[in-house]
């Protein structure tokens, strides 16, 4: 079961900034703002909501390849990707552009100022999904809106369960579009921020999106996650983190388990402990695919985690 993972493939440059933001933005003078940073502290990191959720697709044993427009300046990742298994068929360079890319600043008070430029990504409408190459399961996620669009509408069309995962690009949408794409969807993901959101801007409760899909899944950071499927609700418990150190990246981890569950047909209470797990281990770590694991490290930490056997 191949899963094909429409979304962004990025670059992340995070800078801290040894200060506090708010000793150096004085409220009176925002209508005239002229501020500069000096930010001894820069990591640059592949990111992207595709990237990361293959790669940790990729270190759980699922199978999935990104679909992504990206730049000329994309080989270093791309390399990065191909050494851990990732397959790049679906990937496309457009020559004239930069790969997407976030420029990120962060103060003591982990405050954050963040530029975004979406380069190559404002071009993802120019892929679309392949018929009869063993996609089994589609996923749409953060990219150029277009892309979205199109893409949801082609793995429709193709009979393709799709996997909507609007994140951080849900208020590119209004309401009837939102309603759209949960027609479209087989299953939507959600954190509980963005499940408000969706509710307010589409007009219907979650309860009643819901019942329009086989599963709605909320996330809620240490709270855990809840799964709304064949009439129930499933709570499942957040894993315990070794360290709490960067929680950019945990829905993408998140997300990967989710498709690996949806790919070995595990019910929806081992997923969710998959899922759960995924982004704890993602959070222990400074970036969003620093983290590694052997099968059994990871069954290890499943059961030490839930008391269960995987």
């Amino acid at each position: 079961m191949t899963a094909l993972i429409c979304g962004s493939l990025a670059f992340d440059s995070v800078m801290v900034f040894h200060g506090r933001f708010r000793e150096h933005i004085l409220p009176d003078r925002i209508h005239l703002l002229n501020v500069s940073f000096l930010v001894p502290s820069l990591k640059r990191n592949f990111g992207g909501c595709a990237g990361n959720i293959a790669y940790n697709l990729a270190l759980l044993g699922g199978t999935g390849a990104p679909m992504a427009t990206v730049g000329h300046d994309f080989a270093a990742y791309g390399e990065w990707l191909r050494e851990r298994s990732v397959d790049l068929t679906h990937v496309r360079e457009i020559a004239d552009e930069y790969t997407a890319q976030a420029f990120i600043t962060t103060d003591l008070d982990d405050n954050q100022i963040t530029a975004f430029h979406p380069g190559a990504m404002s071009h993802s409408h120019v892929n679309r999904v392949p018929s009869g190459a063993g996609i089994t399961l589609g996923v749409v996620a953060p990219d150029g809106r277009d892309g979205m669009l199109q893409h949801a509408a082609q793995f429709a069309e193709a009979g393709i369960p799709l996997l909507f995962d609007p994140g951080q690009g849900l208020p590119m949408f209004d309401g009837p579009e939102l309603l759209a794409f949960v027609a479209r969807a087989t299953w939507v993901a959600v954190n509980d921020y963005e499940g408000q959101l969706l509710a307010e801007r589409t007009g219907v409760p979650l309860a009643e999106l819901a019942r329009r899909v086989r599963a709605l899944i909320v996330t809620r950071g240490a709270e855990g996650s809840v799964i709304h499927a064949d009439g129930r609700e499933i709570t499942i418990p957040a894993a315990p983190p070794e360290q709490v150190v960067d929680p950019t990246g945990c829905g993408d981890a998140y997300r990967a388990g989710l498709i690996y569950g949806l790919q070995h047909g595990l019910d929806w209470e081992t997923t969710g402990r998959v899922a759960s797990l995924m982004g704890a281990i993602k959070i222990a770590h400074a970036g969003t695919q620093h983290h590694r694991f052997t099968r059994n490290e990871f069954a290890d930490r499943f059961r030490a985690a839930f008391g269960r056997a995987l």
